[in-house]
């Protein structure tokens, strides 16, 4: 089948890989797995005959005909040919239940997933992911405060889940062969919010107000974003430098310092 490069198609290929992305979900058996762009089903194949319910996401209409063919005795198999970008995820599952996902990420869209992702793991949607990306972005999703990697996008899936990085894989275990390396993560989901004494959606809001400009300081991201300087003044812990950046800081501290400025500042 031609590639479609618009829709960031980069097959896996690499048999071991294939297996061991399967394997770092776990016991899958009595599971509910969303599987976001099976392809030509390398995963899918693997996965099939391991977990409860599979549902494949696919947004390729001849590949998802092709999964339909492919699969059409396995009755626990169901291709959703559709953006995952607007599928709504609860929709898909049977009530209550939490579901699994895997996935080698389009590049393109790779963080557009993880936030959604994200938001729906606020809802106890998902236990897990075991997602393949970009290396580079991988690294930021893992980074720890403090290294240059480190950023909104590290802040928010910390906030969400634990983040391991698994393995790297080399341009050759796809066809056609990208430009890049290519890295599995898994993720734990487990938000943190109500941990830290923080609502998700003004935190979030806080957070990108936070990381706006990587080289300025955060009282002059949060200036910028109209928080008014005395009240910054203020109510800034003594424990925070007026003078750090927002990636030199934990969550905890960024927690600690929304609980301190949002609620005079307005935040909602």
């Amino acid at each position: 089948m031609k590639r479609k490069p618009k829709l960031g198609q980069n097959f896996l290929v690499d048999e071991a890989a294939r297996v061991r992305i399967a394997d770092a979900l776990g016991d899958v058996c009595a599971t509910t797995v969303i599987e976001i762009g099976p392809g030509h089903g390398a995963i899918t194949s693997v996965l099939a005959p391991q977990c409860g319910r599979l549902i494949a996401v696919e947004l390729d209409r001849s590949l998802a005909a092709e999964l339909r063919f492919r699969f059409r005795e396995q009755a626990n198999v169901e291709i959703v040919e559709s953006d995952v970008l607007q599928v709504e995820f609860d929709s898909l599952l049977r009530g209550g239940e939490r579901a699994s996902v895997v996935g080698n990420l389009p590049y393109y869209i790779t963080s557009d997933i993880l936030l959604k992702l994200f938001a729906s793991s606020r809802q106890g949607v998902f236990a897990r992911a075991v997602l393949m990306m970009q290396r580079e972005v991988a690294e930021r999703v893992a980074a720890v405060p403090g290294v240059r990697d480190y950023g909104l996008l590290s802040a928010t899936a910390q906030m969400h889940a634990r983040v391991e990085e698994l393995f790297t894989l080399p341009p050759s275990a796809f066809s056609p062969p990208p430009e890049v390396y290519s890295t599995v993560i898994r993720l734990d989901f487990a938000p943190r919010f109500e941990q830290l004494g923080v609502e998700p959606e003004p935190f979030d809001r806080f957070l990108h107000q936070s990381f706006a400009q990587k080289r300025k300081t955060l009282l002059n991201n949060l200036r910028a974003a109209g928080f008014a300087p005395e009240t910054l003044h203020a109510l800034w812990p003594q424990a925070i430098p007026q003078q750090v950046r927002a990636e030199a800081l934990s969550l905890e501290a960024m927690a600690e310092l929304y609980r301190a400025i949002g609620a005079a500042a307005g935040i909602k």
